[in-house]
């Protein structure tokens, strides 16, 4: 009994240590967030040619929309070419694309039971596009519901001509929608960690993470690695790991922005996120060895390796903070005298004073530097209702995403509630909407 007791107390006390060690990890992080972002690149002419692919199943409501966005880049048009992946697609968006003037590259399946999903129609895209390594420098990689600023590529070749030509510049992960609990969830999640964690990582040197969409990628470094390999649910994160454990860099742009449209309702959101639980945790099983042994054999610093393994591990809070709980349970049924549950007043205000920092103050100062929206009480609501919702969606993409990790085969494709010819990337971006005002 005595053994099983030493035990209950090991394991709580170190599932607690290392729940400490990521938040305060984060924290630290987040502390170089705070300086109003400067251009860490001077400006170039346009000279860098883009292949944009545009990975679509069942999307002829949206498509329209980029397409056009497209249209009006602020940049030479003989300098990018952009094609629709039109993948298994049962409706009319191969041809709806092709009457908005895109190129369309069709894929099927193999057979009935063969896999499916965004990773194999970009590797059969780039299969199907032969050389593509010699007639481009950057690949982008965008979803069908994205709309972008159009000085996208002009920003993106100057940092890549200013900075090395690196092989991975990831742009600032913006929001199509923001009404409703579940889309205020997402718009503030990423307007907080576009900040406190990516931009801060940036300034650290630190590699930041890929975002699956809105990314610039080296051809050449794509060709060498032959072509699209990743292949798990959370492709961008694979090929995040797999670059950074290779001394890839990942660069940060915060000066130009990708607009994505997020789920309005908790089911959609609980699906979405359950995927990026399987894949992260396939992933995270997958090279935690590797991460380890490129440490030590120098391949990466010290520090890119705590941010890498910090940011593998960060689905594990939910499954830690239960381990923490059953061993108390099991303590407790072991002696009934001690408290199950002991709060004590100094212990409750740390912990809401610290979320009260970690989550509205850090959020609200984002808004406000970023996109210049003012603190505003009526948001209060949704802040709590949010934070309640991710906390529900967060414990199916841990758990579910913990027990379903085997399943890397079975993509579920996220609906979208916004039709094309409703909204431009204007009327996304708070600034060019305060400038037009």
């Amino acid at each position: 009994m005595e053994v099983l007791r030493l035990f209950l107390e090991a394991v709580g006390t170190l599932a607690g240590l290392l729940l400490v060690l990521f938040f305060v990890y984060q924290i630290v992080i987040g502390l170089f967030g705070f300086r109003r972002p400067t251009k860490d690149y001077a400006d170039h002419d346009p000279a860098s040619r883009f292949l944009v692919l545009i990975p679509a199943h069942n999307e002829e409501r949206v498509i329209g929309d980029i397409i056009r966005n497209l249209e009006e880049m602020d940049y030479p048009r003989e300098l990018y070419d952009y094609y629709v992946i039109a993948d298994n697609c049962t409706d009319d968006t191969a041809e709806v694309a092709r009457r908005a003037g895109a190129k369309v590259i069709e894929t099927r399946k193999e057979s009935p039971d063969s896999p499916t999903g965004k990773p194999i129609a970009l590797r059969k895209a780039l299969e199907s596009l032969g050389d593509y390594q010699n007639r481009y420098d950057l690949m982008m990689v965008f979803d069908a519901d994205n709309l972008m600023d159009t000085n996208m590529f002009r920003e993106v070749n100057s940092q890549y001509l200013d900075c090395g030509r690196p092989d991975f510049i990831q742009c600032y992960l913006g929001a199509k929608n923001r009404e409703g609990v579940v889309a205020w969830f997402y718009y503030s999640g990423y307007t907080l960690t576009n900040r406190f964690f990516d931009l801060a990582k940036h300034r650290l040197s630190l590699n930041c993470p890929i975002g699956g969409t809105g990314f610039a990628m080296s051809t050449d470094y794509l060709y060498r690695r032959g072509g699209w390999t990743t292949m798990s649910l959370t492709e961008d994160f694979e090929i995040q790991v797999e670059a950074t454990l290779e001394g890839r860099r990942i660069l940060w742009n915060h000066n130009t922005r990708v607009y994505d449209e997020k789920p309005t309702r908790l089911s959609a959101a609980i699906r979405q996120r359950m995927r990026w639980g399987q894949g992260q945790w396939y992933v995270t099983f997958k090279n935690t060895g590797r991460v380890f042994s490129s440490l030590f054999r120098g391949r990466i610093s010290f520090g890119e390796f705590l941010s890498l393994l910090t940011y593998m591990y960060s689905v594990a809070a939910v499954p830690l903070s239960l381990i923490q709980g059953a061993c108390r349970l099991g303590l407790w049924l072991m002696d009934s005298r001690k408290p199950l549950l002991d709060f004590s007043a100094d212990g409750v205000l740390i912990g809401a004073a610290v979320l009260a920092y970690s989550y509205f103050f850090l959020f609200y100062l984002a808004d406000w530097m970023d996109n210049r929206r003012a603190f505003d009480f009526r948001t209060l609501p949704l802040m709590i209702g949010g934070f309640a919702a991710n906390a529900v969606v967060g414990a199916f993409m841990q758990i579910g995403g913990l027990l379903r990790c085997r399943d890397q085969q079975h993509w579920v494709k996220t609906d979208h509630a916004i039709a094309a010819h409703t909204v431009s990337a204007r009327e996304c971006s708070p600034r060019l909407t305060r400038k037009a005002a």
